[in-house]
């Protein structure tokens, strides 16, 4: 049975005196190609969209619509931590970087944020609240759900462009059956996580076989 999110983590911040409450979720830990993409929505209470839930049980189409009404409706950050940061650090930490640059990019103070997952990034910038599965509790979460995966799927599509085969443009990056064969056959992008097992693996096959 589906949860639909709600406002009862933002009303009662909003009690304490907490009135600007930003949602972040981010988009893209688990592909192996492409960079993980973090949202951060502070919600009107007089103007929030109908139908909001979890991105993950949206079609694309009401996906992208429920995307352009949160812009017309709320204050929207974007935060991105690329392929290179991925690596660097780790996937965690990434995301992170992800959440941090997401709330930055409000261009406005938080007073409180409700991050989806049970950890809060540190150095975020604001008292903070972890919420597992926020995505189907939180409106702002599940907005911030929605903004994210919209852009980091118009990203994939248009990576998608310029490395045809891989089909990013419906598998955004993650390792479907078809993603794996296009990889063991074409070998990896620069945009592929070569920390990443499968990744790693063919990279490590292919130097076997060269040796």
């Amino acid at each position: 049975m589906r949860i639909d999110p709600d406002f009862q983590h933002e009303e009662a911040l909003r009690a304490r005196g907490c009135l600007r409450v930003a949602g972040i979720d981010e988009v893209g830990r688990g592909p192996l190609a492409g960079p993980v993409v973090a949202a951060a929505v502070i919600l009107d209470p007089a103007r929030i969209p109908p139908g909001l839930h979890d991105s993950k049980q949206m079609t694309p189409r009401t996906r992208e619509r429920a995307a352009l009404a949160i812009r017309d409706s709320a204050w929207v950050g974007i935060g991105e931590a690329s392929v290179e940061e991925i690596e660097a650090h780790n996937i965690l930490r990434a995301t992170h970087l992800a959440m941090c640059r997401a709330l930055r990019d409000l261009g406005r103070p938080v007073d409180h944020a409700l991050v989806d997952g049970r950890q809060v990034p540190p150095n975020l910038g604001c008292p903070a609240t972890g919420l597992v599965r926020g995505d189907s509790r939180s409106l702002s979460i599940a907005a911030a759900s929605i903004v994210a995966k919209v852009w980091r799927d118009g990203i994939m599509r248009a990576l998608a462009q310029q490395h045809p085969g891989y089909g990013w443009e419906t598998n955004m990056g993650y390792g479907s059956k078809s993603h794996m064969a296009a990889l063991q056959a074409l070998g990896p992008t620069p945009w592929h996580r070569r920390t990443f097992a499968p990744v790693h693996k063919v990279l490590w096959q292919a130097e076997k076989v060269s040796s």
